[in-house]
C-alpha cells in the first residue's frame, strides 16, 4: 500500500516541471524563507505523486490512441546511470492531438512516454492499438511503425522547409531561396483555410496547394540533376523528395496539417526542464502540456512541517540531482 504524497506536494511538482526549478533549487528558495526541506524529502513526494499520477497517464495516452489521427516527435533526455558517474541519453516522445484547426469536438492533448533509445520499436509499443494518420518528422522509427500497423504517415513541411532555410543563410544560394518561396505559397493557402472544415480545407487544397506540389517536385527533381549530388543541397533535396508521398498527403485529408508544429510546440517545455536537471529513468511521463498554475506567495505556512527522521524509499526514486 502506498501512502499518498502530502499535501504539499502540488507545488513541487508544479516548480519542478512547469517552471523547471530542480529540487535542490526549491530547497534552496524554502531556506531563505525559514523552511527546512531536505532534497530527498522533496523527491519523495515527487516520486509518489508520479506513482499516483500513472493511471491519469495511461487514460490520456489510451484516448489519444483511439483517435483517428495524431502528432508524434521525440526528443532527448539525460538521465543518470547509477554506478558510472556520468549521464547517459534518453528520449521523450510526445503524442499529441489539437483538432482545433479543423473544428475538431475532441479536447487538445498530449501524453510523454520515456524510452531508454530511439529504436523503432519504441513508437510501436507505445502506439500499441492506434490506426489513422500520424503526423510526423523524418525519423524513420515511425516507417517501422507505418509498415507494421494501419497507419499513413504524413510529413512536415516545416522540417523540409527548415533546411532549406539554413542553406539560404550560408550565404547565395538560389535554388534553396527559390524552394523557401514556393513552400511560403503553401503556407499562405493555410493561413487562409483554417478554422474551415475538413471538406473546405481540401477543396481549398486541391484549387491552391496541388498547382504548387504539382510544379515543386519536378522542379526539384530538375535542379538535383544539374548539382552536385555530394553537396548539402543535393541531401535536402533528395530528403524532400524521399517523402514526397506524406508531404502531399494533406491534399487529399483536410485533417491533416502542414507541419508538425504542434507536437514540437508541446515538448519545448521539455527542453527547458533538460537544461536544468537530470532524473532517473522512468517508464512513462504523465503530463498534460505545460501547466500555467504558479503560486505568487512563499508557503510560509510549511514552517509548520517537521523534519522527517528517516528516509522512506518511493514508487519512482529520485536522485539529489532532481
Amino acid at each position: 500500500m502506498v501512502s499518498r504524497p502530502r499535501r504539499r506536494s502540488p507545488q513541487v511538482l508544479v516548480s519542478k516541471y512547469a517552471d523547471h526549478l530542480p529540487l535542490y533549487r526549491q530547497a534552496q528558495i524554502y531556506a531563505r524563507q525559514g523552511v527546512t526541506l531536505d532534497r530527498s524529502t522533496l523527491a519523495d513526494w515527487v516520486g509518489r505523486a508520479a506513482f499516483l499520477l500513472r493511471p491519469v497517464h495511461e487514460r490520456m495516452l489510451a484516448m489519444l490512441k483511439a483517435s483517428p489521427k495524431l502528432f508524434a516527435d521525440e526528443t532527448t533526455a539525460p538521465v543518470l546511470d547509477p554506478g558510472r558517474g556520468r549521464t547517459k541519453t534518453g528520449q521523450l516522445f510526445a503524442y499529441a492531438r489539437d483538432d482545433r484547426r479543423w473544428g475538431g469536438a475532441d479536447p487538445p492533448a498530449v501524453a510523454h512516454v520515456y524510452a531508454p533509445d530511439r529504436k523503432g520499436e519504441r513508437p510501436i509499443a507505445h502506439l500499441d492499438g492506434f490506426t489513422g494518420i500520424l503526423q510526423v518528422d523524418g525519423y524513420g522509427g515511425y516507417k517501422t511503425l507505418a509498415g507494421r500497423n494501419a497507419v499513413s504517415l504524413a510529413f512536415c513541411w516545416a522540417h523540409v522547409r527548415r533546411r532549406f532555410y539554413e542553406l539560404a543563410q550560408t550565404g547565395s544560394a538560389p535554388i534553396a531561396s527559390e524552394a523557401l518561396l514556393r513552400i511560403a505559397d503553401l503556407y499562405r493557402v493555410e493561413a487562409d483555410i483554417r478554422g474551415r472544415t475538413p471538406e473546405e480545407r481540401r477543396d481549398a487544397r486541391q484549387q491552391g496547394s496541388k498547382p504548387i506540389i504539382d510544379a515543386l517536385e519536378p522542379w526539384l527533381w530538375q535542379k538535383l540533376a544539374l548539382i552536385s549530388q555530394k553537396t548539402k543541397l543535393a541531401e535536402v533535396i533528395r530528403c524532400a523528395l524521399s517523402r514526397w508521398a506524406g508531404l502531399c498527403l494533406f491534399l487529399d485529408y483536410g485533417r491533416i496539417e502542414l507541419d508538425n508544429n504542434i507536437v514540437e510546440r508541446s515538448i519545448r517545455p521539455l527542453a527547458l526542464t533538460r537544461r536544468t536537471f537530470c532524473s532517473p529513468a522512468p517508464t512513462a511521463v504523465p503530463s498534460t502540456g505545460p501547466s500555467s498554475a504558479r503560486s505568487s506567495k512563499p508557503a510560509s505556512w510549511m514552517a509548520s512541517i517537521p523534519k522527517p527522521t528517516s528516509r522512506t524509499s518511493s514508487p519512482t526514486s529520485l536522485t539529489a540531482n532532481g
